[in-house]
């Protein structure tokens, strides 16, 4: 493939940044951020060298769940603006060259959607086969996603006089993608949106949209075939258009998210196994979790893509790890078991995680942006943000973007009606924007040199990935290749120093430019051992 499809292939070598609105920037001080809020903040993201903006939830909802629990595919929440504030922001953001995504929630709705409201109503509506309904509760599908909350899949409707399947909470009914009039719906949203300028979907919880558990067709529908027409509609709508899913699943069966050997299902996938290896490493001091994981990794259409993240709006899910693994990284991450949900994950941004450590902060953030993939950021985590333990479950690391010091923290003028860190060593006084745009030595500014970096360096986004020997075991060395270039990074999970020897393979005796390091190093020789400091790290070009 030419290089002249990297310009047309734009996320395989983007930065994505995820935003909930109504965290990050409040214009108007009713303490609720909003769109007009997130467009005077665009200029800071383009600043920062984001060229992907992934938004959350912004529909009208009950927001019982954060804004999961959608009433209306169509619209805005008045309380983050109106559909013209939308409108104004994806125009900023194209103007400055970033592209905006789009949460695509079509497992379920809110209950108190008018599809529901009418199918529970009639049963002669035609809203009526859009949810999953049973006389008898049933017994299956296994297997409860919220276990602090539900009992079971199903609940009894008292005005239908049915059982309603839900994967997730009671109030969040599942559509019945088994009907063709859903799919139909599905499609006229994507369309939608994409007329107005959205540049894609990150699809939520994609393993439960195609799920025909409880169904009427569940044995003579193929489910994968929904993902494949799905891709095709975006396609044919908006040639550059992409579908990034949520698929926590274990590798082989989240492979099937991609589609066939072309690619025809899901553009990019969410590397959640490597995810896990990562934390597992950083605990154990030793990178062999994530060799194992990238030498493992199923090789993917060229025009599909691993979307890479450290920590995401959730809680940090450990559910593919051993018992043993798993308490290894509780121990260390998240001792006090209220720090943790479900039993299966972190309810806990990164700072806090590390205690503030810095060196291990930035070898976290290397990995992101050298690993093979398309590195994803949430909120905050360039300058740091913490979390807020008293909000009770995944919550506590949705909390409001801190742009200065005091009351408010720059996000509000007014009170705040969303979580906000007020004090401690991660509040506003000493965690914010303005006083790290001032600092050379900040994390904002570390983050923004990175990014830039990682932007001129294609080979980690498009190039072919291999893990290579060293002579120190708690270094990971991996190169990429791509079109004649070729980029190596090591990164030492050890708190010690350390003289570490590459076998680099071919092609590699000429010189070794430094792009990034953890500190200035000795210019690096071929053939000569590198100079890495404890939880160093290095990118290095091959010429």
């Amino acid at each position: 493939m030419s290089d002249k499809a990297a310009f047309d292939l734009w996320w395989k070598n983007a930065v994505i940044y995820c935003v909930d609105v109504e965290l990050f920037a409040d214009s108007d001080g009713d303490g609720v951020g909003d769109f007009a809020g997130l467009t005077d903040k665009v200029d800071y993201l383009a600043g920062l060298g984001v060229t992907c903006i992934w938004l959350m939830p912004f529909y009208p909802t009950p927001n019982k769940d954060n804004g999961y629990d959608i009433s209306d595919f169509y619209g805005v929440d008045p309380r983050l603006g109106t559909l013209g504030d939308l409108v104004d922001f994806l125009r900023a953001a194209r103007e400055r060259g970033i592209r905006v995504i789009a949460d695509l929630v079509v497992n379920h709705t809110s209950d108190q959607h008018p599809w529901f409201q009418s199918a529970r109503a009639d049963e002669h509506s035609r809203w009526r086969d859009f949810y999953v309904w049973a006389d008898e509760q049933p017994s299956g599908p296994p297997g409860v996603v919220f276990p602090d909350a539900e009992d079971s899949n199903w609940d009894y409707d008292e005005v239908a006089g049915k059982w309603f399947l839900h994967r997730f909470y009671s109030h969040m009914p599942d559509l019945n993608i088994a009907n063709p009039a859903v799919r139909d719906e599905i499609n006229k949203i994507v369309g939608y949106w994409l007329e107005l300028g959205i540049s894609g979907f990150r699809v939520d919880a994609a393993p439960f949209v195609i799920e025909l558990d409880g169904t009427k067709h569940e044995a003579d529908q193929d489910p994968h075939a929904f993902l494949r027409d799905l891709r095709a509609f975006l396609n044919r709508r908006r040639g550059d258009a992409i579908l990034l899913a949520e698929a926590n699943l274990p590798q082989k069966d989240q492979r099937r998210f991609f589609g066939d050997e072309g690619g025809d299902e899901m553009h990019m996938l969410f590397n959640f196994i490597l995810n896990q290896r990562v934390f597992l490493a950083l605990v154990r001091q030793d990178p062999a979790p994530v060799t194992a994981c990238l030498q493992e990794l199923p090789p993917v259409p060229q025009t599909n893509q691993w979307a890479n993240f450290i920590k995401n709006h959730d809680e940090l899910t450990l559910d593919k790890l051993t018992d043993d693994e798993r308490e290894e990284v509780f121990a260390a991450l998240a001792p006090d078991p209220d720090m943790r949900s479900f039993g299966r994950g972190i309810r806990r941004r990164v700072p806090t995680m590390l205690e503030g450590d810095r060196a291990r902060i930035e070898l976290l953030y290397s990995l992101l942006f050298t690993l093979p993939g398309t590195p994803v950021l949430l909120y905050g985590e360039e300058i740091g943000l913490g979390d807020d333990q008293r909000v009770p479950g995944r919550g506590a690391v949705r909390v409001a973007m801190q742009w200065s010091a005091g009351r408010g923290a720059g996000f509000t003028t007014g009170d705040p009606a969303v979580p906000l860190v007020t004090d401690g060593p991660y509040g506003p006084d000493r965690v914010n924007v303005a006083e790290e745009r001032r600092d050379p030595g900040s994390l904002l500014n570390w983050m923004e040199r990175a990014i830039r970096a990682r932007k001129e360096l294609p080979e980690f986004g498009w190039g072919e990935c291999r893990v290579l020997d060293t002579d120190q075991p708690a270094v990971l060395a991996h190169r990429c290749d791509w079109l004649g270039g070729s980029v190596l990074a090591l990164h030492n999970f050890g708190p010690d120093p350390v003289e570490v020897a590459v076998e680099l393979g071919d092609g590699a005796d000429g010189r070794m430019l430094e792009v990034v390091g953890d500190q200035a190093y000795e210019p690096a020789k071929p053939g000569e051992p590198l100079a890495l400091e404890g939880f160093g790290y290095r990118w290095l070009r091959l010429t």
